[in-house]
């Protein structure tokens, strides 16, 4: 057999059909001059805002802590909604020399500016509890509760000023690097299946294909890519793991998931009584599952490339993209007449980015930006059942995202243990 690379002609006129997003809500381009008008503008409200309030936190009554967090959350929406055009551009394309160029220089003027309100947070923590109380009876500053609860839980773990700008200024040459080093790579591999260049997210498709020998040559193909980058993805995590166990030591966190669990706000001892209750049930779900599935697929083992195996009573025939919308929004519809129209301005509107291409995020994900504008979702449809499915997870993010707006920047945020559960919620639906 040649060398040459095979074409699925039918495969890719189908993916002709899938929707792009549009980033023109957020700005019109890279080169947009608003986005270096709003960083200036950021620039000068950070430099005032510190100047303000620097020092001074202590010493304010209730309604002037309520007009300082209202004013954080303003400049704060401001440098987001940069970050977050910058970080769905390259999104889409990660192989993008240019675009890379415009995260890097956009994400190091951001982490400048940021550098000027860190203080804000930290001096929260310096109110003293009692007095705080009482400020949070007043309604300019009670209706951030649960912002400032958020930050107050971070109080044992702060470091001084000085040591928290460092870590921050360091962070895009460190390990927010590292990992952007990770995403490029993963992105730029292509992993060869009999003759065809595939993205990592099209060999992952392939490892749920009916057909085993598919499954079987694409899971051989995606572990032989990434064995020919094992150094670099070695070193990327050893990088990584070294980087947080500094970070933790010296913020005195007892676990390595605990700075994970802060920011989820839920407590260490209620994750590890859930990954114990799940380890012990091994045997009776995982196991005995995996021993079911093989008797299904009629095999006596179960190789690595079966897991994600269908049943073989599955209907794997390919679902368009008008199929999977139509299923979706009927499912969001039958639940709850609002819910189906916030569904529907994503499909009325470019906010979905579907179509599989070399070079972009593989997996899927909605971005809620900013409340002043809405959220995004990617993903890499491939017409599978499952992707139906992660279609009505992310929409049940986005759902949220758009719902929650009206909270204002710093309450519209949730925790990943909220988060999931609109998504999951959609899935379910």
């Amino acid at each position: 057999m040649t060398g040459v690379m095979i074409i699925d002609i039918k495969h890719k006129s189908k993916e002709a059909l899938l929707p792009e997003w549009n980033l023109g809500d957020l700005y019109k381009g890279t080169t947009d001059p608003a986005i270096n008008r709003d960083l200036i503008k950021a620039e000068e409200l950070a430099r005032r805002f510190s100047t303000r309030y620097k020092g001074k936190l202590t010493k304010l009554n209730g309604n002037e802590l309520g007009v300082a967090i209202k004013s954080f959350e303003f400049f704060s929406e401001v440098l987001s909604r940069i970050t977050s055009f910058s970080q769905l551009k390259f999104s889409a394309n990660m192989e993008d020399v240019e675009i890379s160029k415009f995260r890097q220089n956009t994400n190091e003027r951001v982490t400048l500016i940021t550098t000027l309100i860190l203080f804000f947070e930290l001096e929260i923590n310096k109110i003293d509890s009692d007095n705080l109380s009482e400020m949070l009876r007043l309604p300019e500053v009670g209706y951030y509760k649960s912002w400032v609860d958020a930050v107050r839980v971070l109080k044992p773990y702060q470091l001084s000023e000085d040591l928290e700008k460092i870590i921050h200024e360091k962070s895009v040459v460190g390990c927010t690097a590292w990992v952007r080093l990770f995403d490029e790579t993963l992105a730029g591999i292509q992993f060869v299946v009999n003759y065809k260049k595939l993205s990592s997210g099209e060999v992952l498709t392939r490892m749920s294909d009916k057909n085993p020998s598919i499954r079987r040559d694409a899971a051989k193909a995606f572990g032989k890519g990434l064995k020919e980058n094992i150094r670099l993805f070695s070193l990327i995590t050893n990088t990584l793991a070294k980087d947080k166990e500094i970070d933790d030591r010296w913020r005195g966190l007892p676990h390595p998931v605990s700075s994970r669990n802060l920011q989820n706000q839920v407590e260490d001892e209620v994750v590890s009584a859930l990954r114990d209750a799940v380890r012990k049930s091994y045997p009776t779900l995982s196991h005995r599952y995996y021993k079911l599935k093989a008797q299904w697929l009629g095999l006596d083992t179960l190789e690595y490339w079966d897991r994600n195996a269908p049943l073989p009573e599955a209907d794997e025939k390919y679902v368009s993209w008008d199929e999977a919308k139509n299923i979706v929004l009927s499912a969001y519809r039958e639940f709850d007449s609002r819910l189906g129209q916030v569904a529907t301005e994503f499909f009325d509107n470019p906010w979905i980015d579907a179509k599989p291409r070399q070079g972009k995020e593989p997996g899927a994900f909605s971005h809620p930006t900013v409340p002043s504008v809405h959220p995004y979702i990617l993903m890499n449809y491939h017409g599978k059942f499952r992707d139906v499915m992660t279609l009505a997870h992310e929409l049940g993010h986005g759902i949220h995202q758009i719902l929650a707006a009206d909270q204002g920047y710093l309450l519209a945020d949730t925790p990943l243990t909220l988060a999931e559960t609109a998504s999951v919620f959609g899935e379910m639906l």
